[in-house]
């Protein structure tokens, strides 16, 4: 997600298109793990409160409250230059931006404080991880503390993401809200632009809830869904951790739809190191 901590999945980590056998195993296979994964009283509780009224009144309000969660470690000046630069730019200003450090060490509290925007609230964990020690594994996972914790705190009716080394359109939540509320999406994601090498850039049409076509910042979806967290054991399946959340909202059953735009400018990450 952010650099160094990144856990993200796509063409941006060189994976090979799929020829439609393979993707019809990978879907089976994220069948079967996500029937392991998920609780069927979880999957029972969707079903009946995405009925009830309370759950459709986010879809029926005027200027609902959107979440906009932030995880970071170390990354001030492009955390505040480029990510949240992007977010209190937005054209819909109901926002809460909610910012987790995994440990920073850095100068991110004070950066994060000399923007004086009431709507950005900062928590720095205490501690970072615990995070495989292999590099490959740790990449997975990491991040998955702050971006728990911010799930964990956010009031929104929706919720929304941003990496701290990317940045969103400016009227991306805009668009986003009024088009989930029209189609009463539980789920909501789009194509985006990114950063195949140093200043070569290429849209990902994203034109499927698929495995290398959503990444975090891609998405936007109802509040209900906070309760399915990362997990910091995605790395047993060899899964970066934000697909395996993601394929749970697909077993629920979510209504999910693509917005045709791109809406996000995804830079390259970097390696990923243990500190």
């Amino acid at each position: 997600m952010f650099a160094r901590l990144i856990q993200r999945s796509s063409p941006l980590h060189g994976l090979p298109v799929l020829g439609p056998l393979l993707a019809r195993r990978r879907s089976n296979l994220d069948l079967i793990r996500s029937r392991t994964d998920v609780p069927d009283d979880l999957s029972r509780e969707f079903a009946v409160e995405r009925r009830q009224p309370e759950y459709h009144s986010a879809f029926d309000a005027e200027q609902p409250l959107v979440s906009v969660c932030v995880g970071t470690y170390n990354r001030s000046a492009l955390l505040v230059g480029r990510c949240l630069k992007s977010l209190v730019s937005q054209t819909y200003e109901h926002l809460e931006i909610i910012v987790v450090g995994d440990c920073c060490t850095d100068d991110t509290p004070q950066a994060v404080a000399a923007l004086g925007d009431p709507r950005i609230r900062f928590v720095n964990l205490p501690q970072r991880g615990p995070y495989p020690e292999d590099p490959r594994l740790r990449w997975m996972v990491a991040g998955t503390m702050p971006f728990n914790h911010a799930l964990g705190i956010a009031r929104g009716r929706f919720i929304t993401h941003l990496d701290d080394d990317d940045e969103h359109a400016p009227d991306r939540v805009e668009r986003l809200l009024r088009f989930a509320q029209q189609q009463r999406a539980d789920v909501v994601f789009h194509p985006f632009d990114w950063e195949r090498r140093p200043g070569r850039w290429k849209i990902n049409p994203a034109r499927d809830f698929a495995h290398g076509q959503v990444t975090t910042s891609s998405i936007f979806y109802h509040a209900w869904l906070k309760r399915i967290p990362w997990d910091v054991d995605a790395h047993r399946y060899r899964e970066p951790g934000d697909w395996n959340r993601l394929r749970k909202f697909r077993y629920l059953g979510a209504r999910i739809l693509r917005y045709p735009e791109p809406l996000l400018r995804h830079y390259k990450e970097r390696v990923q190191h243990k500190s």
